[in-house]
Order: structure tokens, then sequence, then C-alpha cells
């Protein structure tokens, strides 16, 4: 699963690399956590013919997706991953998979490997960012939901798959990678059905992430600065590549506080 990561990029870089039109100001974050808004990149299907504008527009939205048939929130486990294996099947995910696919800018995200059950060693977090640095693109699925009282709320979740040969050690789970050449593609939900694009939804090249051991800092979602990304002072041996172990994963959500709809 995906349950932190960090956009540290300019938006500038963001811009430039989205091929945006425009974007709003915003700060560096090193620890983004769920119910926290989240920069999302969606296609743009206001354009009327003849319009040359960019076909992609930039909006936050709260990470914790919320499928439009939903009464009432308090109800619904926290979803902020999506399997990609069964997106397109599952009613929460199904409409959007078709409808509403997006991508989540991020600088890297945060993995933790969990000890054997009934073992008295910590969990140890991890750091996975691109190896050769820069913005990396979530696959994602957004959702607009209204409430009872006719307000709206943009929401999202990140898509996931199996690990790289870099994740494996770590964790079962990573967030779906996708590149910048498949962006138009990944993004054109008229004409591109979940069939058309199940070939995005792969673990990472091997090679392209590199995870560095951090303290249990990144755990407390108040530490939000450059800290927490700091390589442990009593940092392990780097860990072996392993084969993928297949087991089911419970979500696990963060402390949040209820200021952090303004981080922004």
């Amino acid at each position: 699963m995906c349950g932190r990561f960090s956009l540290t990029a300019t938006p500038q870089e963001v811009q430039e690399l989205f091929g945006l039109e425009e974007i709003e100001d915003f700060p560096p974050r090193y620890n983004i956590a769920p119910t926290q808004p989240i920069l999302i990149i969606a296609g743009d299907r206001r354009r009327e013919e003849g319009d040359n504008r960019t076909d992609r527009r930039a909006l936050l939205a709260r990470w914790g997706f919320l499928p439009g048939w939903v009464k009432d929130p308090a109800d619904l486990p926290l979803l902020i991953n999506a399997r990609s294996e069964t997106a397109a099947e599952k009613a929460s995910f199904r409409a959007a998979m078709r409808h509403r696919r997006i991508l989540v800018a991020a600088s890297g995200f945060y993995e933790w490997r969990r000890p054997p059950k009934g073992s008295k060693e910590k969990s140890v977090a991890y750091w996975i960012r691109p190896r050769a640095g820069g913005i990396v693109a979530f696959g994602g699925l957004m959702e607009t939901y209204m409430s009872a009282d006719g307000a709206e709320m943009d929401t999202a979740a990140i898509l996931t798959v199996g690990p790289n040969r870099e994740v494996a050690p770590i964790h079962d789970r990573m967030p779906v990678v996708i590149a910048p050449e498949d962006f138009s593609r990944w993004l054109d939900c008229l004409n591109q059905e979940p069939r058309h694009v199940a070939d995005l939804m792969q673990p990472a090249p091997d090679d392209c992430f590199e995870a560095i051991r951090v303290s249990d800092l990144v755990n407390k979602v108040a530490n939000s600065g450059p800290e927490v990304q700091k390589p442990a002072t009593d940092a392990e041996p780097a860990v072996a590549p392993a084969k993928p172990v297949k087991r089911p994963v419970k979500p696990k959500t963060a402390d949040t506080d209820s200021d952090q709809m303004k981080l922004f």
C-alpha cells in the first residue's frame, strides 16, 4: 500500500512535467498523510472544439476516496489506496476507473517493513524515491462527493500494484507509476477504457527507486519538515532483493489533525 508520500518539487517543475497551462503556488510537503489535500492532475473535459488549451488541469483533492453512492462517510473505511488488479470490478472504484483516472504528483513515498507477528522488533521506515531524482506520477482515481447538504468535495485514491525489486524486501505493494510518455493515454477516459490501460498498471521498472532507511520521525504527521527524510544514523545494511510475497495487507491509516485541509 501507500500510506505516506512527499511532494517537494517546485510548482514550476510540476507544471513543466505535466504540461499544465497554469498552477497555483504551493509549499514543499515532506510527510503527506491520509485525509490531507493532495495535488492531482486530471484530464480537462471542459474544452470546446477548437480550443487549443492544454487538456490537463491541476487541482486539490482529499486523500481518501468517497464513492458517490455513500450516504455517510463515517460508515466507510478510509479508502486511500485501490488495488489495480481489481479496481475496474469493485463497486467503490468501477466508475472512477472508467471515467476519472488521475495522476498524483509525488517526489517519492514512505513504506514500513513490518516485523513478523509476535516479534518484539519495531517497524522500520523507508523513504523510497526515484533514483534519478525529480517527480514521479502515481496512477490514481478521483470522485467528487456531494454531501447531504449539497457541498462538493473532490476525493482521490492511489492505485497500487505488486512491488518491484527495490520495494519487495520492504513491502508487498507499491504505487502504480505512470511514465510521462503514457500520461495522455492514462488520462484519456473518453477513448481509453480500463482494459486499454491495463498494461500501464505494472510494477515500476527495477532500479527506478532507491530505498533509504529513515527514523521514526515520519510516523507522526506533525513532523512535516525535511528531517523526516534524513537517513537514520543507525541504518541497517541494505536489504537484499527478494521475490514478492503475496499476502493480504490491511491498510493502516495515519494520525490526522483538524487543520490538514488548510495546508495549501
